[in-house]
């Protein structure tokens, strides 16, 4: 009988402990094999074959890997139309210069912009100088005594712009705008996932031709976003009179910018730990997911919830964290409450170790295969989002406005935490408590992995029917056998 790739590919989702050892690049079956056959029917030779496959198989996965990295990391197959727009709208050009309307769209599903909010800069390119400014403001002024425009917004030749407050006078603001620099994940609130602010540039011959800035940077608020160039497109076309007239501007320039883990040089902001009503085993996350105590200057300084007595206001610190052996900021906490006739529950707890610092409109994203039968979710927000190359469906979890959207930093008393329960269909064909099935594959906090625990910690059931099973020995070859074929056909 044979394999076809689809059903394959359904069975490395399927498992768990396949999915989690192809996330760590791991194709090497020998271990497995091992566990099959017993060694005294294993000779030296195939052994050495096994190995030697296994060598080979995990050199081709590097390259593969190493090959298409730069794509990889920016293109998320979670989210595959995420991105951050920004588009110059020119709707009024001047004798000196022009006015400009600028719009900062966030395309991302499950990344939003959180405090101290976006910030965007790029380089002047025909010496141009901002006069005025509405609903944002330069970060500096430049040296304008020597110019023509003496009281102008800024001279600079790479400005750098932030939001304004939502308190600032009205006489600064312009429509859309005055967010602080915050933005909303666009599958969770789209009227808030941009901003807009309006600005005049001047110091330009009327008869020239306007060039759109260069070398756009979007920092929101942190490094990890990379921007394309600056291109014209097709203007901006807007309604008025009710919808019966079109509108549209003189022209429009725009640039697409996306996030890279490997830009932003993050250690993972947050940990999963696991437990079920079938086992009184919790499963904590794994050790030093986020930095180790005293292990390197990268990690967040920490203060022991019992042994320290100084007031947490005398720390100067931004970023301070409870000690843990985890040492993460964030932990999600996922439990296995109830198993029903049709259905089965579970329990979602974030827990925030930050002694200094609130997460505003957080979001959980979770991959699971049960996803894909009816669920009630009490206390969050829940939708499920579309995705590319995944049979296992990806949900996103929000709490609620102005009840738990916010998720508050720890004292010396208690963590900050919210917490819900997901109640879930089940399907007669797929599902099972066993081999840590009823786990998630993958989660991530406000848009960032959280580090989960081995497939063989799971919390298992009791009566050792659940035990890990190895992965199909034939289904292995044929993935690494598949894997070969593709990178071939590449090259």
């Amino acid at each position: 009988m044979s394999l076809s790739p689809n059903f394959l590919v359904n069975v490395v989702h399927e498992d768990p402990f396949l999915s989690h050892a192809l996330n760590y690049n791991n194709l090497c079956i020998f271990p497995y094999l091992s566990n099959l056959y017993p060694p005294e029917f294993i000779d030296l030779q195939t052994k050495m074959e096994i190995i030697l496959s296994c060598i080979r198989s995990s050199a081709l996965m590097l390259i593969l890997l190493l090959s298409i990295s730069n794509l990889s990391d920016c293109y998320d197959p979670l989210d595959p139309n995420g991105n951050v727009t920004v588009t110059f709208d020119v709707h009024d050009r001047r004798s000196d210069g022009y006015v400009a309307r600028v719009t900062i769209q966030n395309y991302y599903q499950y990344r939003h912009v959180d405090k101290p909010g976006w910030n965007i800069g790029w380089s002047w390119t025909n010496k141009e100088i901002i006069w005025s400014m509405f609903g944002a403001f330069a970060t500096k002024q430049g040296e304008c005594s020597s110019m023509t425009y003496p009281g102008a917004h800024s001279c600079m030749p790479n400005p750098v712009i932030a939001d304004l407050l939502p308190d600032s006078p009205s006489v600064n603001m312009s429509e859309n705008c005055c967010h602080g620099g915050l933005l909303s994940a666009w599958a969770i609130d789209p009227l808030r996932s941009f901003s807009s602010f309006e600005m005049t540039v001047v110091n330009l011959d009327g008869n020239s031709t306007i060039h759109p800035p260069a070398n756009l940077t979007l920092l929101a608020p942190g490094p990890g976003y990379s921007c394309g160039p600056v291109l014209e497109t097709e203007p901006t076309v807007s309604s008025d009179i009710g919808g019966r007239r079109q509108v549209q501007v003189y022209k429009t320039w725009k640039s697409t910018c996306t996030y890279s883990t490997f830009l932003a040089n993050k250690t993972p902001g947050c940990c999963v730990s696991l437990s079920a009503f079938y086992n009184p085993k919790i499963t904590a996350c794994p050790e030093c997911s986020c930095g180790c105590r005293d292990a390197n200057q990268s990690t967040v300084p920490c203060i022991s919830s019992e042994g320290d007595s100084s007031p947490l206001s005398d720390v100067k610190n931004a970023d301070i964290v409870q000690c843990t052996d985890h040492m993460c900021p964030v932990r999600v906490h996922w439990h296995v409450k109830n198993n029903y006739m049709d259905h089965w529950r579970v329990k979602i707890t974030i827990s925030n170790y930050n002694y200094k610092r609130n997460y505003s409109d957080w979001n959980v994203l979770v991959q699971h295969p049960g996803l894909r039968q009816k669920s009630t979710t009490f206390s969050f927000n829940s939708t499920l989002l579309p995705t590319v190359g995944f049979e296992v469906e990806v949900a996103l979890f929000w709490g609620l406005q102005a009840y738990n959207n916010e998720l508050l930093q720890a004292d010396k008393q208690q963590l900050g935490s919210v917490t819900t329960e997901v109640l879930l269909e089940k399907d007669s064909d797929t599902f099972t408590l066993r081999n840590g099935w009823g786990f998630p594959r993958r989660i991530l906090f406000s848009g960032e992995e959280c580090a989960i625990p081995l497939p063989d910690t799971y919390p298992m059931l009791p009566n050792g029917s659940s035990r890990t099973k190895p992965p199909h020995y034939l289904s292995l070859l044929l993935l690494i056998y598949m894997t070969f074929k593709t990178l071939v056909n590449c090259l």
